[in-house]
């Protein structure tokens, strides 16, 4: 069954999480990726422990699935004449490089456009390719924090407090691949190519769809639990009589009618719908104190028929037990190349008639080097002398 982006292909120079997230969304629906690394600088995940039996790490297996490997040293000229081959072939090319770097190389998007004028050229960065933080450093913490929206996390009392989940970097991902596909049906139209310009710190302040709307027209500034969904009403996650948790989440009157039924406390239904201090420090003690009588299972056992809108809080184990979960098959065995399988999240695009794929799990540095060379017309004594000199690695 075809893929929905055969025939696509990309050049990707990216590493870590952003990018990658993306192009690996790319490669999952069929588009043909090939990672540009370098020889000597591996990229991090690469090194991310745990790892399999065979040497490779479990994220870098789990980012860059179905992608293929070239090992060239950009800083050279073969290294560069290699790119400029490559490049003549390739639909898209992402990068997530500070601004002005791969144009220092000689394979910016202006270099690489006069090559190929079809080129689509994705520029992943923290900042964006204009603005005073353009060549700052930053990782996702920064990203959500210039965004103003670490600000309002946590609980009131004590701090802003990390995200466990990359949310300004994934996010970016997923702008790259929106950015990509919108540049291809534009092509697609046009014959023409672009550049597209991601910011981690823009994807980061974009996610903010319920909080900005009051603060840009009526300055209501968000702040920790003081907003509908961020612990300023009932909508919150409560301790049950062995240590776990309950999401409690039913803000329509009809959900919360029932959740109140269920914990016998019909009394606090009229003081839901209020907002003020008062009512809602009265709801949300009754809630805790009646959630807190009864044990994990027992409330779960409750709920499970009950359409209340609450839910467990689950581990990361259980969810991947989750029958839900399993029966979207978000958990999927991909060969790691040495006749095995690694566990790995799936795509969560389920397309009928041109599903995603789970051909290979992330592979060795350089592994298809060799190959795409010798497709590409270079000889096999340049393949040979490149790889004694460390311009290249292939396996």
């Amino acid at each position: 069954m075809m893929t929905a982006l055969t025939g696509l292909k990309v050049l990707d120079f990216s590493g870590l999480l952003p990018a990658p997230f993306g192009t690996r969304i790319l490669a999952d629906l069929g588009a043909d990726v090939l990672r540009v690394e370098a020889p000597t600088r591996p990229d991090m995940v690469r090194v991310m422990p745990p790892f399999d039996n065979n040497g490779l790490s479990a994220a870098h297996g789990a980012l860059n699935r179905n992608k293929q490997s070239i090992a060239i040293d950009l800083k050279t000229p073969e290294g560069i004449e290699i790119i400029k081959a490559l490049v003549k072939d390739y639909d898209i090319v992402v990068e997530q490089f500070r601004p002005n770097v791969m144009t220092r190389l000689g394979i910016g998007y202006e270099q690489l456009k006069a090559i190929n004028p079809k080129l689509i050229y994705c520029a992943v960065t923290g900042y964006g390719q204009d603005g005073v933080y353009k060549n700052r450093a930053g990782h996702d913490l920064n990203y959500l924090a210039i965004a103003g929206v670490l600000d309002y996390t946590g609980r009131a009392n004590a701090g802003p407090v990390p995200l466990p989940i990359q949310a300004a970097d994934v996010t970016g991902g997923m702008y790259a691949v929106i950015g990509i596909l919108s540049a291809v049906i534009h092509r697609q139209h046009t014959g023409q190519g672009q550049f597209v310009d991601i910011s981690l710190t823009d994807a980061a302040f974009s996610l903010q769809a319920l909080t900005a709307p009051p603060a840009l027209m009526a300055n209501i500034q968000p702040k920790p639990e003081t907003d509908t969904l961020n612990g300023g009403t009932f909508y919150d996650c409560y301790q049950t009589a062995d240590g776990r948790y309950l999401s409690i989440a039913g803000l329509e009157p009809q959900f919360f009618m029932a959740f109140a039924q269920s914990i016998h406390r019909p009394d606090l239904i009229p003081l839901s719908i209020r907002q003020d201090e008062e009512a809602v420090t009265i709801v949300k003690t009754a809630i805790r104190e009646a959630i807190i009588t009864k044990t994990f299972a027992e409330w779960q056992a409750i709920f499970a028929p009950i359409e209340a809108c609450v839910e467990p809080v689950l581990s990361f184990a259980e969810a991947c037990e989750h029958p839900q979960l399993q029966a979207r098959q978000m958990v999927v065995n991909v060969p790691n190349g040495y006749g095995q399988q690694q566990k790995q999240i799936a795509t969560p695009i389920v397309l009928s008639e041109s599903p995603a794929r789970y051909e290979m799990a992330g592979c060795q540095l350089g592994a298809h080097t060799q190959e795409i060379l010798s497709k590409y017309g270079f000889t096999q004594q340049q393949i040979k002398d490149w790889q004694q000199k460390g311009i290249i690695v292939a396996e």
